[in-house]
């Protein structure tokens, strides 16, 4: 049994994630083991975030793990912003190093040594690059997929000829990329803004983000793209010859998304049954289960035919176990369709159709109709959790005026505040209680461009 969310929540979530077979701790405290089925989620998310990247005409590449601890020196606000969170290797083949080398907490201080290296003259600009790795962030408080001390992500990092460049191109991350990606994919709506100087990146001169709001009315933050300014190419020497035949500093940015997106798709979109997951990013779409054994090669059939749709078909044939504990454990682990095949389907030339999303209803469909029935099943229901979600999220928004009302609102969902009656003093009292202003929007829902303007409304929560 689960957890009930309502009455527990963290346990619920906890519950989920090894109930489903999604990870488990790892051996060291803060690390997380991502068993298959999780992992088949992540991977679907990041061919959907792979392809988009592409598309903006970044390229794939791969930097080091260890990064020698001066490199994390020259820019100081970077290092201490990182610094309680930095693992650091001393010793290694037996003796101790000369200079220590930090695990990556992230990569803008090594790949700025590179970008240095490459980049000569305004012909080589934009450079646009991504990353694929692990990183690693010392976590007191982990949790599995949302803070966990290694996890994995992609981190893009690119150099311009302009602030302006750079900007357009760190805002098109965040829309044509991240936006879509949890709107499109994942099915979760979320809040894009800006963030106060108190909440942004370490080194960074503007922070975006995109916010999520979790099942219980907290919010988490699903992706970052961050504008650097000059602080890096100044630190780095990243440089570049101008057309006018002048020596110019870049503009550099930086922006990533990591296995949190798996922690915001359990806790937006899961219930007390367990996990319900988005047809667009589900390992294992349709479940074809056989009731007895005399329907076994039906039920290969009904997947193959599924298969060449291009549906991810699997087949439990396990008739051995009973039938309703199998039909549960696939409810638990979010397959969004379950395809029944049993001697009276067959003789009646029907399957019976069970919808994770429709409460369990049961439907006789007729076999040569199941392919067309499934796929339009699988399109409805990805729209369907989106609309949920959405009006979910709606629902636990609450205009206010004053702090105090923001921190009551914060208890249940979130608040919208216009910024002027925050300020920096007002983030200070809300820190107090556990709460932190998530983003800035200007009252049309567009991105602010500086910290300073005025009317800006800010969204107020807890937060993981």
């Amino acid at each position: 049994m689960l957890a009930s969310q309502v009455t527990d929540y963290p346990r619920w979530f906890q519950d989920v994630i090894a109930k489903a077979e999604l990870a488990e701790n790892g051996p060291v405290r803060g690390t997380m083991v991502v068993r298959p089925y999780g992992y088949g989620i992540w991977e679907l998310l990041q061919e959907a975030m792979n392809r988009r990247i592409k598309a903006t005409g970044a390229s794939n590449a791969y930097f080091p793990l260890l990064i020698p601890e001066s490199y994390l020196q020259r820019e100081a606000e970077h290092v201490e912003g990182f610094s309680p969170e930095l693992a650091v290797v001393t010793h290694a083949g037996g003796k101790q190093l000369e200079e220590p080398a930090v695990i990556r907490p992230t990569s803008e201080t090594v790949i700025g040594e590179y970008l240095a290296k490459w980049i000569q003259s305004y012909r080589d600009l934009p450079l646009l690059l991504n990353q694929w790795a692990n990183v690693v962030r010392w976590e007191l408080r982990p949790r599995l997929f949302l803070r966990t001390t290694e996890f994995l992500w992609q981190e893009g990092h690119t150099a311009h000829v302009s602030a302006e460049d750079a900007r357009a191109y760190a805002t098109r991350i965040l829309y044509d990329v991240y936006r879509e990606v949890m709107v499109d994919v994942l099915a979760i709506p979320v809040v894009v803004g800006r963030k106060t100087r108190r909440e942004r990146f370490a080194g960074a001169i503007n922070t975006m983000t995109l916010e999520a709001m979790t099942g219980d009315g907290k919010a988490l933050q699903m992706g970052t793209s961050h504008e650097l300014g000059q602080n890096f190419a100044r630190a780095f020497d990243i440089s570049y010859l101008s057309r006018e035949g002048r020596r110019e500093l870049a503009w550099t940015t930086s922006w990533g998304s990591s296995t949190r997106m798996v922690g915001g798709l359990i806790m937006v979109h899961g219930d007390d049954n367990g996990l319900r997951v988005p047809p667009a990013v589900a390992p294992v779409q349709v479940v074809v289960l056989v009731v007895k054994d005399e329907a076994i090669t039906a039920a290969h059939a009904i997947a193959d035919d599924l298969t060449a749709a291009g549906v991810r078909v699997t087949v439990d044939a396990r008739a051995d176990q009973p039938f309703g504990r199998r039909a549960v454990n696939w409810e638990l682990k979010g397959v969004p369709i379950r395809v029944e095949v049993g001697p009276r389907d067959l003789a009646a030339g029907t399957a019976t159709v069970v919808r994770r999303l429709r409460d369990s209803a049961k439907s006789a469909v007729n076999l040569t109709d199941l392919t067309s029935t499934v796929g339009a099943a699988l399109d409805a229901d990805q729209a369907h959790l989106l609309s949920e979600a959405t009006a979910k999220q709606s629902a636990r928004i609450t205009a206010v005026s004053t702090i105090d009302e923001a921190i009551e609102a914060a208890a249940s969902g979130w608040a919208t505040i216009p910024y002027d009656a925050v300020g920096e003093e007002g983030e200070d009292s809300l820190a107090e209680s556990g709460i932190t202003v998530r983003c800035l929007q200007r009252p049309d829902g567009t991105l602010p461009t500086e910290d300073n303007e005025q009317g800006l409304t800010a969204y107020v929560a807890r937060s993981y």
